[in-house]
């Protein structure tokens, strides 16, 4: 196992501990959240200083196993004032995986104003001066960084929401090309990273050798089947890659599930113009690139770029929620208009679910016209700028819909309702209202048996079976952010009988033990009971884990409501 890296962000120091008895084992959100609650004050502000950022590779990560590249960061969130593990993919996990570096932990925070950045190689470890970048999008100064350190170092940045500490900010991970298209987008830890006045981290592990396998012939054999499964998967191995997670805007419109105008309807009359078929056809058109994994090792390989009408470089990483968010949710149209929205998200880092939502909260505040992509656009702007309405906005939609009176906001725990409505999802509903980092549809993806039929069936419209689907999901989805492997492993997964236990033999065969299937299950489960733990701690009750009475509301096309009770969602606890 590695070593914990801990950087006084106050005093300018780091220093390197072995890994406790009490952490052993443990990798991503498992080693963030079970950090977090033992090392965290649960009643402290998010932006003192006793709050930690935890940064932690995978089990698998820096190991040849596919799609292994996620990486973890763990903290109090600002935006939900609970426990918060946001991930991406990116260059950073694998990198301090063949650095020996289990967890990267920033403390304390600065008297000052002056930023730093941290510098980590082979053999050092530096904490330099950063106010030159001060005021960079994240565009801009990924460019500088790699300019400085070389091509393909890992990168992590904060743009200008983070340095003003909004609680919707995002910190973002440069992609293989150097583009900051992978966000740690939820829950507001870019502020996290800027009240510790860290606007970079650079992590370069050239001359470092590959990591070592107690049976690298087991791990070889493991990993071939591991590949076979994902590429020979419906969704895994062409779904995805063929249109993006985009593929699923027809598919949830279809269903009647796309929420439309803030959660009014489930479907979008200009649903055509914003489809996944859309996007592709007009990539084809521009010379774009269809398909691209966010990290090395990859082979699902969701992401993508998208070039403007001029067939200039506009946006990567162009996900589902980012194009409901700024599309059917606001009623936008225009892709191009929506793929610019992305791409200023990005760079001045910025949560595309929350922001999205936040100008729903907008136009229900009638300070903007219903449709208005451009209008949107210029309000984005302003975050950046840092005027009154920008920081209004870039405080999310909770916060946004707060000072403007408005009383249809789909948050749970202050946090924005992603892209597919509870009320004809009632899987991922489930997870919105009991996740413990809040309305967050990755804790628990239900659209896997209530849409997808991907894992079984569960019928999307009734109540029956959809907290016990929504429990095992979170269970599994726990234990895949600790081992870093990408979420959409469990379509492939959850229908092959032999994908858990491949999981289970790459374990193995790298550290040399002797995992079951039923271990990590029980992983998944202490990473919950951790974090529902510390959110107890913190002063939440089952009053927290409700949604909104907005979602009582009958919703068409199919006029369906959100009729869960406390105590049956209270079912969902480990």
């Amino acid at each position: 196992m590695g070593k914990i890296l801990r950087i006084n962000t106050k005093e300018k120091k780091n220093r390197v501990e072995e890994i406790p008895d009490s952490l052993a084992g443990l990798g991503g959100r498992a080693l963030t959240s079970k950090m977090i609650l033992d090392e965290v004050p649960a009643t402290c502000h998010p932006l003192g200083r006793q709050n930690k950022l935890v940064i932690a590779p995978g089990l698998l990560s820096g190991t040849p196993a596919a799609n292994s590249g996620r990486l973890s960061v763990g903290s109090k969130s600002p935006l939900t004032n609970g426990i918060k593990e946001s991930n991406s993919g990116g260059l950073i996990s694998q990198k301090l995986a063949r650095l020996g570096i289990s967890a990267l932990v920033l403390e304390d925070k600065p008297d000052d104003d002056g930023y730093s950045m941290i510098v980590i190689k082979k053999d050092s470890v530096e904490i330099l001066p950063a106010d030159e970048y001060v005021g960079m999008g994240n565009y801009e100064i990924m460019e500088k960084l790699w300019d400085r350190y070389g091509k393909k170092t890992g990168l992590m940045t904060i743009g200008q929401a983070g340095e003003q500490r909004l609680m919707a900010a995002s910190i973002q991970q440069a992609d293989p090309q150097g583009r900051p298209g992978r966000a740690m987008g939820r829950g507001g830890l870019g502020a996290v990273m800027g009240s510790k006045k860290i606007k970079a981290i650079v992590v370069d592990d050239k001359g470092c050798d590959r990591l070592p396998q107690a049976d690298p012939e087991a791990f070889k054999a493991a990993n071939k089947k591991w590949v076979d499964i994902l590429r020979n998967h419906p969704v895994t191995g062409q779904g995805l890659p063929g249109f993006g997670t985009a593929v699923l805007v027809n598919l949830i419109n279809e269903a009647g599930a796309l929420p439309t105008k803030n959660f009014r309807t489930g479907r979008f009359e200009h649903v055509g113009d914003i489809s996944g078929e859309k996007m592709v056809e007009n990539i084809i058109a521009r010379k774009g690139v269809v398909a691209e994994g966010c990290h090395p090792g990859c082979v699902i390989k969701c992401s993508q770029v998208y070039n403007d009408k001029d067939g200039n470089y506009l946006t990567s990483g162009f996900e589902y929620e980012t194009i409901w968010a700024f599309g059917a949710h606001t009623m936008v149209k225009d892709l191009d208009d929506i793929a610019l929205m992305d791409r200023l998200c990005d760079d001045y880092g910025l949560d595309t679910i929350d922001t999205g939502v936040a100008l729903g909260m907008v136009m229900e505040g009638g300070l903007l016209e219903w449709g208005d992509g451009k209008g949107c656009i210029e309000l984005i702007k302003q975050v950046a700028l840092g005027t009154g309405f920008g920081k209004i906005l870039g405080n999310g939609a909770a916060f946004t819909g707060g000072a403007l009176g408005v009383d249809r906001i789909p948050v749970v725990k202050r946090q924005a309702l992603p892209a597919y409505d509870p009320r004809s999802v009632k899987g991922v509903g489930v997870t919105y209202a009991t996740s413990p980092m809040g309305a967050d549809h990755t804790a628990g993806y239900g659209v896997t048996a209530n849409i997808l039929s991907v894992g079984g069936t569960v019928d999307p419209l009734k109540n029956e079976g959809q907290v016990t689907l929504s429990k095992n999901l979170q269970i599994a989805t726990a234990a895949i952010d600790a081992a870093g492997l990408c979420l959409f492993v469990a379509f492939a997964v959850l229908d092959n009988d032999n994908g858990v236990q491949l999981i289970v033999d790459m374990l193995n065969a790298q550290y040399g033990i002797a995992l079951t299937p039923e271990d990590v299950v029980q992983l998944g489960t202490s990473i919950l009971e951790n974090e529902n733990e510390f959110n107890l701690r913190a002063g939440f009750t089952k009053k927290d884990d409700q949604l909104p009475e907005m979602f009582q509301e009958v919703f068409p096309p199919h006029n369906t409501q959100w009729t869960f009770t406390e105590d049956d969602l209270q079912e969902v606890k480990v």
